[in-house]
């Protein structure tokens, strides 16, 4: 949920809100009894001709004009342009976005020397924390104006693997506030098993031991460890470009999403 489409719930009574005012209210007037049948056939013929233009649902014309004004609203809300973070991203020749649509995680790739670098990150953590934030209003709770745009932490997950040696290093991170905070690094023997996002990987990795606690290590080896991944351009830059990608991809995932539902439920 994009941070426009938010504002707009807590500014007024959702569109999900007044769908459902509108059914109660057409309930309350279907069951009153129709005294004069002159003037009530007419309605009912022609609800009964519009039910039948989408299945076999009473309701499936008003949710199409529902999610349709949903869909027009996103349209008109957001540039169908590329914006121009991501073309200044691309433009740096550095990171290579591997995003497929309709999936709601994301890839940085790039080469460093004989190494190549992984970094996946997902949008869900971009929703889930949107709708914590938008209950907190709804209990009355006021954000701050001094508020950070991009104050939701997103997990982050780097793999970096060399050609001419086997194994791979992983790192856990979370992006939040313009900097990564590192969580652990841990080293695979076996490369796929340490990259690779499969069942069989996963419980692989289980019985491994992943290295300890970024922060118990010796101030010192912290330091040098944030050096190397500096160097790799896993940086300051790199953790205002993701949550910023997050939310174009999320709007993007969300305006997908209103019109394959749209042609399913009209069809």
């Amino acid at each position: 949920m994009s941070a426009i489409r938010a504002l707009r719930q807590v500014a007024g009574p959702s569109s999900r809100m007044l769908a459902a005012r509108g059914s109660a209210h057409t309930f309350a007037r279907a069951a009153l009894p129709a005294f004069r049948t002159s003037v009530a056939a007419p309605a009912s013929r022609a609800f009964s001709v519009s039910a039948r233009r989408f299945g076999e649902g009473a309701t499936d014309v008003t949710l199409s004009q529902k999610l349709t004004e949903e869909l027009q609203y996103e349209k008109e809300a957001a540039s169908s342009a590329e914006p121009d973070f991501l073309k200044n991203f691309k433009e740096q020749g550095v990171w290579k976005v591997e995003d497929v649509a309709g999936n709601d995680e994301v890839t940085l790739a790039r080469k460093f020397g004989n190494e190549t670098i992984r970094l996946m990150f997902s949008i869900a953590d971009i929703q889930a924390q949107e709708e914590a934030e938008f209950e907190e209003l709804e209990e009355g709770e006021e954000t701050s104006e001094d508020q950070p745009t991009h104050s939701y932490p997103i997990r982050c997950s780097f793999a970096i693997t060399k050609d001419s040696v086997p194994g791979a290093l992983t790192i856990d991170a979370m992006c939040q506030d313009g900097s990564f905070v590192t969580d652990n690094i841990s080293f695979y023997a076996d490369a796929q098993v340490g990259t690779e996002l499969t069942a069989e990987a996963d419980w692989k990795r289980r019985g491994l031991f992943i290295g300890p606690q970024f922060d118990t290590l010796d101030v010192s080896v912290q330091e040098e460890f944030e050096k190397f991944l500096q160097e790799r351009g896993i940086n300051d830059a790199l953790a205002v470009f993701i949550p910023e990608y997050s939310e174009y991809k999320e709007q993007k995932e969300y305006v997908s999403w209103l019109q394959n539902v749209k042609k399913f439920v009209e069809a």
